[in-house]
């Protein structure tokens, strides 16, 4: 943790000055899933597989990688790391951050990161915006540190709960006609404000910044929904379930919320490869359960009982 704290700050510092010296938003290529990369991504990843050396990290497996990399033969522990999540946004000065999660390590690398995401033993966050902020669970609860920049270190601020309730929520709204008929039926029902089955008025969110999205919630409590859909390419999602799902889940649950992949909760589920994607849904326990029992209506058994909405209508 002092590591990825240590090139966090670094990596802050060089994101504040994004634009006086090197072109960090520059094109780099393509990762190992195909989506584009700029010189920060790369540059992020570099520090933090440099950074980790030496500190008893076996196994490295990063967004930016085509396969994981073993850093220490002897080490305990796996991380999987997506080391500037929400890079694209960087030229327009919207928050970016890193995502972590710490797994003990297995004989081989597949075995270390294909397996539950309750296996992790840590997982947490890094956001770089008007302060950088470190927010991490160890399995006992969520904590926040705030990078103090003078002295060079993060300092704890405060312990981290998910509000339980808030008439929020987060989407892609743009991509409405191409949604599975759940999520189409809670997202109506939403709009429908206090008339409607939710008894509440809500307001939309949508930053396109993961990172910057777990905050808010985390902050403010709320939902977040990045669901697969009909277009190409989306059909299980967009989000990677080792890199950020697993990770966010993880701490989302410590403080006080709940993950799903809309039906389902994240951390039961087992990637089947290393850039494997998922839907994904999260935030205040109570809106996420809406959003599962959206689902489970769809399902021709339930439908039949109450009818296609008449769960909430009573």
């Amino acid at each position: 943790m002092q590591a990825i704290a240590a090139a966090a700050r670094d990596l802050s510092a060089a994101i504040a000055g994004a634009g006086l010296g090197a072109e960090l938003g520059a094109a780099s290529g393509t990762n190992s899933d195909g989506d584009r990369q700029i010189a920060l991504d790369v540059m992020a990843d570099a520090a933090f597989r440099s950074g980790l050396a030496g500190t008893g990290i076996r196994w490295y497996a990063s967004e930016e990688l085509d396969g994981v990399a073993e850093l220490d033969r002897d080490g305990t522990l796996a991380l999987a790391i997506d080391p500037l999540d929400g890079s694209s946004n960087v030229d327009v000065n919207v928050s970016i951050g890193t995502i972590f999660g710490l797994y003990p390590a297995a004989a081989d690398a597949a075995a270390s990161f294909l397996r539950p995401g309750r296996d992790l033993l840590a997982a947490g966050y890094v956001i770089y915006g008007p302060q950088t902020a470190l927010v991490a669970s160890f399995g006992a609860g969520a904590m926040k540190f705030v990078l103090d920049r003078p002295a060079g270190i993060f300092r704890l601020a405060a312990p981290v709960t998910v509000p339980p309730s808030s008439a929020e929520y987060a989407i892609n709204a743009s991509n409405q006609r191409h949604w599975p008929e759940p999520v189409r039926a809670y997202i109506d029902d939403c709009l429908a404000g206090a008339e409607g089955p939710h008894g509440s008025d809500f307001n939309m969110r949508w930053i396109a910044s993961l990172v910057a999205e777990v905050h808010r919630i985390v902050t403010r409590g709320g939902i977040f929904l990045y669901p697969a859909d009909a277009r190409a390419g989306y059909e299980h999602g967009r989000l990677r379930r080792v890199y950020e799902c697993a990770p966010i889940a993880f701490l989302i649950e410590q403080a006080g919320g709940r993950a799903t992949d809309g039906a389902e909760r994240i951390l039961d589920q087992t990637a089947a490869a290393l850039h494997e994607r998922t839907p994904f849904v999260f935030g205040s326990a109570e809106k996420v359960a809406h959003v599962a029992a959206y689902h489970a209506l769809a399902r021709p058994e339930v439908s039949a009982l109450f009818g296609r909405r008449g769960l909430f209508r009573n």
